[in-house]
């Protein structure tokens, strides 16, 4: 993590894919942490996880995962989440693994958009705000 002089820190990890862009992976504000979308962009190869879309919103939730455990927050901390989809007939695909992922109780608040084209030719891309996890004494 990078801290900035506005008092946000910039969340960083070579977990998740960098960034393709002039965006942080992440940023905690306060009790809040802003994980950047997310596309099912291999962390080690650079390269989109080829498969169906069962294995791109692994991919992309995984991503979303290790940004969220380098800020000191993770999944079950989510409290907003984004999906976005190439084609929205794939919502029931991409919502069973997604129902995986946020299995606590509550789920997360989320809205799911469909979308003409992603980056680099992804079908999913995720974002999400999570409450950071408190201070240890």
């Amino acid at each position: 993590m990078v801290a900035k002089s506005n008092g946000q820190t910039e969340i960083r990890t070579g977990s998740a894919p960098a960034p393709v862009g002039p965006y942080s992976q992440g940023i905690r504000s306060g009790d809040l942490i802003f994980a950047s979308g997310q596309i099912p962009l291999d962390p080690v190869t650079g390269e989109i996880v080829q498969g169906e879309i069962e294995d791109e919103t692994r991919q992309v939730l995984a991503n979303l995962r290790a940004v969220l455990e380098a800020a000191g927050s993770g999944m079950d901390r989510v409290v907003k989440a984004t999906v976005y989809l190439t084609d929205l007939g794939l919502f029931p695909r991409v919502n069973t693994i997604y129902a995986e992922a946020f299995d606590a109780t509550p789920a997360p608040a989320r809205v799911t958009v469909g979308v003409d084209a992603l980056p680099l030719g992804a079908q999913v891309e995720i974002d999400a705000i999570a409450l950071a996890s408190p201070p240890t004494a």
